[in-house]
């Protein structure tokens, strides 16, 4: 057995030592001081018989300790499923009991456990007392369980084994160029893989340093990269739409780039986001079924706007058509993956792991166009296709016409019953604060940019848009609240 979690420099402190790692408000550690706690509390999960082959469920905010306990899971060799810390108990204890949990680590007595054995995050030792035997964790041994955000159904917790880990941080490091000297801004959530892959694991890799911040608001990312001046970080386009919208500002001059994912974004954001702040953003393009990333347009390299960059070294990105066929650039098909960052698969879900992974590529349900020098443009989701009237509409389509006005903020389309032509195309638009926008003026544009039959039939103008824990646009929720609006309107 090859033992792994020597490629996580807490497990190799000397190469670092005094080198600071990781701080949020309240402490900052060294790799050598964060190596200590994760043994120290590493062997207070074994004493509670947490071992090879368990799972420890961690509910905590962004703190320095949520990484403690990822890292000291690991160490006993146990898998660490993260949970977000705003989940009712019922929405917890579904994941407790789905992953089996031997353990719930929590904020206090009110953290959801679904009758487990639980460890308060204030009662984590410190210091260690040297009495684990070394690790023996293999490639293949579970690392973690990250759940989906169930907006198409139950939660499934996608499988990632060491080397999944190993492979994806590797993999970030290199495409991203991150070095020593780095400084990250975290402040995604860290029950999501973008989290903990583009700002935990790889940066620890490489020996740089991280900053977390518990919830991400305007005020307080200005001020903390004033005071903590990051070279990169990672966020969503909701997040950058906020700053660019913001009068606030902040010293960007330590920043390199910025990473843009988990959603599409408009050209127009990226080019008003490098306008505002002066740093580039990468837009890049994954899956949690494949660990985290798949694609990024490159730090240092062609960026090319439209697209979410070309496959990460070590992975394969193709299309392929519903026969199975790999198809040549320009055409359009589902988006599928094959590399090393792969999934085990789905946790007690062998006929959904069958059907999403077939002859070792992993089927995303994107629609993706690949160019000739394999920069990849995602399409749309598949399930988010449009039938109208028999032909074939794709909403991103109609989504990048609308947000190319300049008062829209954020835009939806999603296809609703209609009784002649089977679905109709309907837009939800958010404006950007203190900017009216009419209906009139984004039909008029659709018009402009779009055949007939995909102009909208209805845009409804609102003050906001749900959203998915990840900060995603929800659209299976606002397709359900657009047909109870359609219903009390008949």
């Amino acid at each position: 057995m090859t033992p792994t979690l020597m490629h996580l420099p807490w497990r190799r402190p000397e190469h670092f030592a005094d080198r600071p790692f990781v701080s949020d408000v309240s402490r900052a550690l060294t790799y050598a001081e964060f190596a200590e706690w994760v043994e120290a509390a590493a062997e207070q999960f074994a004493d509670r018989g947490v071992g090879p082959g368990s799972v420890v469920a961690v509910m905590l905010p962004n703190r320095v300790e949520l990484l403690v306990c990822l890292a000291a899971a690991w160490r006993v060799g146990a898998a660490a499923t993260p949970i977000n810390h705003a989940f009712t108990a019922y929405e917890a204890d579904f994941q407790i009991n789905d992953a089996d949990a031997a353990l719930v680590v929590g904020s206090d007595e009110a953290t959801p456990t679904a009758g487990r054995p639980v460890l308060l995050v204030d009662d984590l030792q410190r210091l260690s007392r040297g009495t684990l035997a070394q690790p023996q964790t293999a490639p293949a041994d579970l690392a973690l369980l990250v759940y989906t955000s169930g907006t198409t159904g139950q939660p499934k917790g996608v499988m990632l084994d060491h080397a999944n880990l190993d492979a994806m941080s590797a993999m970030l490091a290199e495409r991203l160029v991150l070095g020593p000297d780095d400084r990250c801004l975290l402040f995604l959530p860290l029950f999501h893989s973008n989290a903990i892959f583009v700002s935990f694991l790889t940066p620890a890799r490489v020996g740089a340093q991280t900053q977390i911040m518990e919830r991400f608001t305007v005020g307080g990312f200005f001020e903390t990269v004033d005071e903590f001046r990051p070279t990169y970080f990672s966020a969503v386009p909701t997040i950058y739409s906020m700053l660019v919208s913001s009068p606030g500002t902040a010293d960007f001059g330590s920043v390199r780039f910025g990473v843009c994912g988990a959603a599409p974004v408009s050209e127009e954001l990226l080019i008003a986001t490098e306008e505002r702040f002066g740093f580039g953003l990468v837009e890049g393009y994954g899956l949690t079924e494949g660990s985290c990333a798949s694609c990024v347009n490159p730090v240092d390299g062609v960026r090319k706007l439209g697209t979410v960059g070309p496959a990460m070294p070590g992975q394969e990105v193709a299309i392929m058509s519903p026969e199975g066929e790999l198809l040549p650039a320009g055409e359009r098909g589902e988006v599928v993956i094959r590399g090393a960052n792969v999934m085990v698969g789905y946790l007690q879900r062998p006929d959904e792991s069958a059907a999403t992974i077939r002859d070792g590529w992993l089927h995303t349900g994107d629609v993706g166009i690949l160019d000739e020098d394999g920069y990849l443009r995602i399409v749309d989701r598949i399930k988010d296709l449009i039938i109208r009237g028999g032909e074939n509409i794709y909403p991103k389509e109609i989504e990048v016409v609308i947000s190319g006005h300049p008062g829209v903020l954020e835009v939806a389309v999603v296809g609703l019953p209609d009784p002649t032509y089977g679905e109709k195309v309907v837009a939800h638009v958010v404006a950007y604060p203190d900017v009216d926008i009419t209906v009139d003026a984004l039909l008029q544009r659709c018009r402009d940019h779009l055949t007939k039959v995909k102009v909208p039939a209805e845009v409804h103008v609102v003050g906001a848009l749900p959203k998915n824990p990840v900060g995603k646009i929800d659209k299976p929720s606002l397709r359900r609240q657009a047909l109870d609006l359609d219903d009390r309107s008949n």
